[in-house]
């Protein structure tokens, strides 16, 4: 597995460093570090001053930094990048011209009208193509939520990255969210038999759904402890069962919308990213 770890130095990018080290397993580390200057005014030239040797400099120091500290955590070191420029931009960039499975990145968890302004986080996941890891805090790196929705997308996510977790001394859940049939339709006088019906359709499916992840699971010999069929609105479901288990890290699947479909409809996942202290790993589906 190749990562594009994501830092400013800040202690919550290496939070997520330290997490994702308990997780995964022969990982090769390339560290992008951002001196974001876009915050200057359009007046001042970069060129005039010593910003750009401070940038270079400071990029350093935490590359160095970050360096030391992926071999403390027994992952392999990867190439060392630094730009001092927009931060976006560049790990986008960085993302493109090479072929990484994560991105892994720090995240400030802001809420109220700060999610609404973005951030830097967030608009990599809008926007990047790869899987995304964010983290806000340092965990026990214990408790494992797999989630599924019964596709075939559900199933590949988890056999692609199964092999490239280590697993042996973790608790995993798995979790299906049904949606509530009577959240689906205007019309309340709809009979209550239908409903009803509808209701065992969707728990012979999520059984079903919970049980092709099971049999992925066994093939790797990797035992589950609790697996969970809900009902209601996903994100929220999966946002309060994951604070009631204490889970440390939560695998979402997601598939690769436009960036406009993503900012007008959401998603599950955004809901989710916004409102757990969990790592969240976004998984997307290539097929």
């Amino acid at each position: 597995m190749r990562i594009l770890f994501c830092t400013d130095g800040s202690k919550i990018s290496f939070n997520a460093l330290k997490n994702i080290s308990h997780w995964v397993k022969d990982a090769i580390v390339d560290t992008i570090c951002v001196i974001d200057w876009s915050f200057l005014p359009d007046d001042i030239s970069i060129e005039e001053t010593n910003f750009t040797y401070s940038c270079a400099n400071v990029a350093d120091t935490i590359l160095d930094y970050a360096e030391n500290e992926i071999k403390y955590l027994g992952l392999k070191t990867g190439s060392r990048l630094k730009h001092c420029g927009a931060a976006i931009e560049s790990i986008l960039e960085q993302a493109d011209s090479q072929e990484y499975d994560l991105i892994l990145m720090g995240s400030h968890g802001k809420k109220g009208i700060q999610k609404w302004l973005g951030s830097v986080s967030q608009e990599i996941i809008n926007s990047s193509k790869i899987s995304n890891y964010i983290a806000k805090e340092e965990n026990k790196r214990k408790k494992l939520l797999l989630t599924t929705d019964g596709t075939a997308c559900s199933c590949s996510i988890i056999r692609e990255i199964i092999s490239h977790l280590k697993l042996e001394d973790k608790e995993i859940f798995i979790c299906m969210v049904n949606d509530d049939p009577n959240l689906l339709f205007l019309d309340g006088t709809l009979d209550t038999n239908w409903l009803l019906d509808i209701q065992r359709q969707q728990q012979i499916y999520a059984a079903k759904a919970i049980q092709d992840i099971q049999a992925i699971l066994c093939e790797h010999n990797i035992k589950v402890d609790n697996t969970t069929i809900l009902t209601g609105i996903p994100a929220q479901k999966i946002i309060d069962y994951s604070r009631q288990n204490d889970i440390d890290l939560i695998i979402l699947g997601s598939r690769n919308k436009s960036k406009i479909d993503r900012f007008l409809t959401g998603s599950v996942s955004k809901r989710v990213i916004e409102n757990v202290v969990s790592d969240i790993w976004l998984a997307r589906c290539k097929s």
